[in-house]
């Protein structure tokens, strides 16, 4: 195999092959459809002096020292933990939910009870997932889990996935666990820092590398084909014998021979206002879609170093999920997989047609067709790497 791979897409996964490869020693081109590098994480001032995340706030945090040090070559960090409350009976209490939210919630007797009923089942500082909260045996546990799931999962959940919660894989409803603590902190990561210039800042100095060269307002789709008679991939109608890292949707590369792949995606509204909006970056709305339509609010320069941002007026980003549709009027943007059995089957039968092409790495979450954590995304990139290094 040549010592040149070709890329497509310049987040997390591509980014960091990239600059691993480069320094390896390969020469590395990357295309990207869009106008910007950083993928989902892509930050800008915006007109009120702000910086807007452009598709939805992105928090990182990792117990992962290997993801630490490697991002940390290309930025400085400042401290930051996540908070988010979330509207429950009129009220903004802790998201995820946890003894003080009961607090805040029930009279005190009630709550005292409560937290001792939990604490005897579960112990202090330990998280559980909510469907295994409805199913325990102590009759009190399932009344105070119907009452979490009632207020804080189902409606979000169908109006971030349009299923109910029991229709999802359990893994999804598991990244959001009830907490037996008082730590109000939605992340519990040793790690909780932000990039000090922010994430585009970060990328830039990622890819700027003599041997990287980036090729933004790139449909790949257009220039690339795989030939599965032949187990061949093609540029632009020539074989290519280097190597291929793919980020993209992995059934659009494959020209959707076995069907489209379904994502959700989220639409926002952005509105500018005087002073602050919220008490914290991120306020969820567990409401019936007919009370808010919307999941959540984000603040951004509530996520970002105090003395960086404008005092006088904020932006925030109302959030809406809907479904991707690749040819829609909205909802463009694939975001979320959709776990289910049909949806899992039908990738694996993606996956299995390009399963012997050794010049074909297929990485991050669009073609690998998994949900990956910022952190995550990096520490996968430099596993994959290894195997094609010296």
């Amino acid at each position: 195999m040549k010592k040149e791979a070709l890329i497509v897409g310049a987040g997390y996964a591509g980014s960091v092959s990239a600059r691993v490869l480069a320094e390896a020693g390969w020469q590395v081109t990357i295309l990207e459809k869009r106008n910007h590098i950083a993928g989902n994480a892509y930050d800008y001032i915006d007109e009120n002096g702000v910086r807007r995340h452009q598709y939805g706030p992105h928090i990182f945090h990792t117990s992962s020292q290997q993801a630490v040090d490697f991002l940390s070559r290309f930025t400085d960090w400042y401290p930051y933990e996540h908070r988010v409350l979330g509207y429950i009976e009129g009220q903004l209490v802790p998201i995820p939910f946890n003894l003080t939210s009961i607090d805040r919630l029930f009279e005190q007797e009630k709550a005292e009870h409560l937290k001792q009923v939990l604490t005897d089942s579960y112990g202090r500082e330990t998280k559980v997932p909510i469907l295994q909260l409805r199913q325990s045996s102590d009759p009190e546990v399932r009344r105070l889990a119907e009452y979490i799931y009632e207020h804080v999962f189902k409606y979000y959940t169908m109006k971030q996935w349009g299923y109910s919660a029991e229709e999802i894989d359990p893994a999804v409803t598991g990244r959001v666990p009830v907490h037996i603590s008082y730590d109000d902190r939605y992340f519990q990561d040793s790690f909780q820092k932000m990039p000090a210039e922010g994430f585009t800042v970060m990328f830039r100095k990622m890819l700027d590398h003599p041997r990287i060269r980036v090729q933004l307002n790139t449909e790949a789709c257009e220039h690339i084909r795989i030939d599965l008679s032949q187990q061949k991939i093609l540029v632009d109608g020539q074989v290519f014998d280097g190597l291929l890292i793919y980020t993209g949707l992995i059934d659009e590369l494959l020209q959707y021979c076995q069907g489209d792949l379904p994502y959700r995606s989220l639409e926002f509204e952005i509105q500018t206002h005087e002073g602050d909006y919220q008490p914290v970056g991120t306020v969820n709305y567990p409401t019936p879609a007919s009370q808010h339509p919307y999941t959540r609010i984000s603040e951004y320069k509530k996520l970002m170093r105090p003395d960086t941002q404008p005092k006088d007026r904020t932006t925030i980003a109302i959030e809406y999920p809907c479904v991707y549709q690749r040819n829609g009027q909205k909802g463009r943007v694939p975001y979320y997989p959709v776990f289910t059995a049909a949806s899992r089957a039908q990738y694996e039968a993606y996956r299995a047609q390009v399963a012997g092409m050794e010049n074909l790495l297929l990485l991050g979450r669009l073609a690998e067709y998994r949900y990956y954590n910022m952190d995550a995304a990096v520490v996968s990139a430099l596993k994959a790497c290894e195997a094609y290094l010296d």
